[in-house]
């Protein structure tokens, strides 16, 4: 007997705000429930997702309308240019499927908007980024929590290698992925430090899924040291999209998107640092951004800055045709490692 197949949507729409990179949430919909999951999973106002739903095959013309109606619904927000991010298919990715559910495939999107809504719709809220990874902002050097509370858990799953080939291969991979012992801290690989702690069981997710798994009831869901949980597979999905970001600041001018038609050279560098989770060296940023022509002076000056008046400028949008890469760079100014 064929399996039946559910194709959903899921936008992971993104902000900066305040120095803060913000991620909009949506409650859980019990639209898509199933008596028996609904018994093992937790409520629904304890998980947060990203807006999702399924596609319609006779209604929904393409695959960008009907996410931008779901986006619509839930959230209150008309999504402006969004982007494809990735096709996340695995077998009980939705753990529904074992009870009968559909196989769930999701076609996940990527949006960068301004956080000027006022939303209406309770079920949606801004959400900072980083309460879903906390080990992943490195502005103020390296997060307490990644020695305290992350290192202790990867080095017990080193230990319970059955061989010294498992454990030393276990080793290279944690240096590896969280920049330990001499590894330095690559901020990309955002979607591989969470899939690590889901192998391992210390993100809530991977207890969930096994207790659904098992059948069991999952245990107490609390925001812990790992981060915020998600519904499903959602936080799995945003750290791709906050990977991908990551890589595309090196070679899109995406940060723009995210800025006012004018702005200073410190709120442009306070969006890159935000998205990168590392902080930046001033000069060489800003020698960067002129030296690129990614940005144009306006000759108006802000007032409202709180000190010295700053100069405005906007985005140069001829650099998209004067350059393959027109990217902003990350010079940093803190050592990429643990100590």
């Amino acid at each position: 007997m064929s399996t039946q197949v559910e194709i959903g949507l899921n936008a992971v729409i993104i902000a900066v705000t305040d120095k803060e990179p913000r991620l909009l949430t949506v409650n859980w919909d019990r639209q898509f429930s199933l008596e028996a999951y609904d018994q093992l999973r937790p409520p629904p106002s304890t998980l947060n997702a990203i807006p999702f739903g399924p596609l319609d095959p006779s209604a929904d013309r393409t695959l960008e309308l009907a996410l931008r109606g779901w986006v619509k619904k839930q959230t209150g927000l008309e999504l402006d240019y969004v982007e494809q991010l990735y096709t996340f298919g695995d077998r009980n990715r939705d753990p529904r499927e074992r009870y009968g559910g559909k196989r769930s495939i999701s076609v996940a999107y990527l949006a960068l908007v301004q956080e000027n809504e006022t939303f209406d719709i309770a079920q949606a809220r801004w959400r900072n980024i980083y309460d879903f990874f906390p080990w992943e902002d490195w502005r103020t050097g390296a997060p307490e929590i990644i020695q305290a509370v992350i290192a202790p858990a990867l080095e017990a799953w080193v230990e319970q290698g059955v061989s010294q080939k498992v454990r030393r291969q276990r080793r290279e991979r944690i240096d590896m992925t969280f920049g330990l012992g001499d590894a330095g801290w690559d901020n990309y690989r955002v979607l591989d430090r969470y899939e690590l702690l889901y192998e391992i069981e210390v993100a809530f997710e991977a207890q969930w899924d096994r207790a659904c798994q098992q059948k069991t009831l999952p245990p107490p869901h609390q925001h812990n040291h790992f981060g915020c949980p998600m519904i499903l597979d959602h936080r799995r999905i945003l750290a791709a999209a906050l990977g991908r970001i990551r890589g595309k600041l090196k070679y899109r001018p995406l940060v723009f998107d995210l800025l006012p038609s004018l702005f200073t050279l410190s709120q442009l560098q306070h969006v890159v640092e935000a998205l990168a989770g590392l902080p930046l060296h001033k000069q060489n940023f800003r020698r960067f951004v002129e030296k690129a022509g990614l940005v144009e002076s306006t000759g108006q000056m802000d007032t409202q800055t709180g000190g010295r008046p700053a100069a405005l400028f906007r985005f140069r949008r001829d650099v998209l045709t004067e350059h393959q890469s027109p990217g902003v760079g990350l010079p940093v100014t803190i050592p990429q490692k643990n100590t």
